[in-house]
Order: structure tokens, then C-alpha cells, then sequence
């Protein structure tokens, strides 16, 4: 392969990473924008949409999955829009409880209480991502080897779409990422700008006494951000391990990592950040990994990411605010 090959290819690699880290990041962002609470679990609701994926898969017979071609290829797209929805919702329904039943009652509590309540609750999916993982499916390796990663079957057909003469790999895979965040991104936008609920998120997050002073159900909004930041998060599981064909119940930690990094660096409470955080890092991550060395990945990372706060505190596309004391 040539330079320029090689770089099309790493570019290509960052770009769909970086779309499934981004989705992530939304739930971080929209959560902590309207109640400042680093959702620590996030990552791990992302783990069990992939689990539950695979069990999904599993129950309509792995073996009419494995090839591409058995149930067709219109269905296998079907398949996966299932999958995308099934997985999310889930998601987004044990997002939502787990505000109701852990966070809410701990809304006016310090913030440090609500911190360790989050990393008592990621644990807590850990282990039921650990368990889940020792279910005697064929798809879980008969449930022997719980904590052994899982592989993912292949439910879109893997050859190249640039030719196999070419040097420079374009799968279905690479296409479906883009066909599936990028509407889940631009309606969540709309979403947010156009709705009363959206108006009703942005004006929470601005002031949330003066949202309620103004009659805004502010549990309902909050609520709300809850199921669809689990919702995101469920679709980036599905794609995620469509893309990787193999899940593990600590994949939660890795993505988790990337995507709050993005949120971080695009600006925690900004949508606009959390996508251009998340196609950042999954660039930088594919360009380190290509020209300098995967070990050193994590440092470059985090290097930029400080470089960056340094210079600019809020984030790339964060606002600067007043402290309130």
C-alpha cells in the first residue's frame, strides 16, 4: 500500500469508530448538561445493548446469520434496523429506570453522593454483563467461559466495495455506521431545536428553577434525556459490535473512556461538541495506532485532550460559564 493509501484507510477507520464514539458521548453530554451528573453507568447500558444483541441474534439461529447470503441481503439490513431499534430501547428503558430508582431520589443530594452512586451502579452492570455472559447459548460458547469475549457474527457481507483490487478496504459496515448515526444525530438535533420538549431540555439545562418557575415538568424533561442519551447508547452498541464482531462484558469501560473523553473535549453539555469530540478521538486513535504505535495510543489521547483544555477549559465548542456561588 502506498502513503496515501494507507492514510484513506486510517481515515476511513477513524471516521466510523469516531461516529459510534460520538453517539456515546451524547448520553454523557445531555445528561450532564441538564443535571451535572457524570452518568459513570453510561458505558456500561452501552455493554449490555451488545449483549442483548447477541442474544437477539442467537434466538434467530446464529448459524442463518453467520452467512450473509442465507437470509438475503435486503433482510440482513432489516435485521440490523432491528437490532439498532430492539437494542436502543432496551437501553434507553434501563437507562430511564435506573435514574427513577437510583438518581432521582438523590437529585438535591451532594454531588459527590451522586458521583458514587453512578460507580456503584456501573458496577453493579458489570457483573450483570458478566452473568449474561455465562448464558448456555451457542452464541455465548454454551455459557462456559463467561468473562471470555464474544464473537459477533457477521450480519453484513464483508467484501470491499472499492474492489478486492484495491488496496483500500470500504465494507457494508463502514456504510451502515454512516446510514444509521447520522440520522440519529441530525433528528436528535432537530429533536432539541424544534420540540416543546427539546425547548423544554435547553431551558433546564440553562436554569432549572426558573424552567420550573415557568411550569416546565422538569422530571418529565429529565426523564426524557435519560431514555434517549440510553437510547443512543443502545444504537452504538449494536453498531459497535457489528462493526468489531466481538463484544466483552468490560467494553463498556474502553467506549465509555472515549466517548466521555469526547464529551470533554468537544465540550461537556454541548451536542454540536459531542460529535465533533467523538469523530476527533476516533481519528486520533486510528492515526496513532498507524503511525506511532498502539501502546502509546491512550497517551496520545489524553495529550491532546489536555493540550486542548489548557487553552480552552470549556472545550472545543463549550460555553463559558460563570461560577455560581
Amino acid at each position: 500500500m502506498t502513503e496515501t493509501e494507507v492514510f484513506i484507510q486510517q481515515v476511513i477507520l477513524g471516521l466510523s469508530n469516531g461516529m459510534i464514539i460520538a453517539l456515546v458521548a451524547l448520553g454523557y453530554t445531555m445528561v450532564y448538561g441538564i443535571v451535572e451528573l457524570i452518568n459513570f453507568a453510561h458505558g456500561d447500558v452501552f455493554t449490555l445493548g451488545g449483549f442483548l444483541g447477541l442474544t437477539i441474534v442467537g434466538a434467530l439461529g446464529a448459524a442463518a446469520i453467520i452467512d450473509p447470503g442465507a437470509l438475503g441481503e435486503t433482510s440482513n439490513w432489516l435485521l440490523l434496523v432491528g437490532l439498532v431499534i430492539g437494542c436502543g430501547l432496551f437501553c434507553g428503558v434501563l437507562n430511564l429506570s435506573i435514574d427513577t430508582v437510583v438518581y432521582k431520589p438523590l437529585r438535591r443530594a451532594p454531588k459527590l453522593t451522586q458521583l458514587v452512586a453512578a460507580i456503584g451502579v456501573s458496577f453493579i452492570l458489570v457483573n450483570v454483563a458478566l452473568f449474561w455472559g455465562g448464558v448456555p447459548m451457542d452464541v455465548f460458547s454454551g455459557g462456559a467461559a463467561a468473562a471470555a469475549s464474544k464473537d459477533f457474527p457477521e450480519i453484513l457481507e464483508g467484501s470491499n466495495l472499492l474492489g478486492e483490487d484495491s488496496n483500500v478496504v470500504l465494507r457494508l459496515e463502514d456504510i451502515a455506521i454512516f446510514a444509521i448515526t447520522i440520522p440519529l444525530m441530525i433528528g436528535l438535533t432537530l429533536f432539541v431545536k424544534k420540540t416543546r420538549l427539546g425547548r423544554g431540555m435547553r431551558a433546564t439545562a440553562q436554569n432549572p428553577i426558573a424552567a420550573r418557575l415557568m411550569g416546565i415538568d422538569t422530571d418529565r424533561v429529565i426523564a426524557a434525556t435519560f431514555l434517549i442519551g440510553g437510547f443512543l447508547g443502545g444504537a452504538a452498541s449494536v453498531m459497535w459490535s457489528v462493526y468489531n464482531n466481538t463484544i466483552s462484558f468490560q467494553m463498556g469501560f474502553r467506549a465509555g473512556m472515549d466517548a466521555f473523553t469526547a464529551a470533554v473535549l468537544g465540550g461537556i453539555g454541548s451536542l454540536p461538541g459531542a460529535m465533533v469530540g467523538g469523530v476527533l478521538i476516533g481519528l486520533i486513535r486510528a492515526m496513532s495506532d498507524q503511525y506511532i504505535e498502539t501502546r502509546w495510543t491512550n497517551v496520545v489521547v489524553f495529550s491532546v485532550l489536555v493540550l486542548i483544555l489548557v487553552f480552552r477549559p470549556s472545550g472545543l465548542l463549550g460555553l463559558k460559564q460563570r461560577e455560581k456561588v
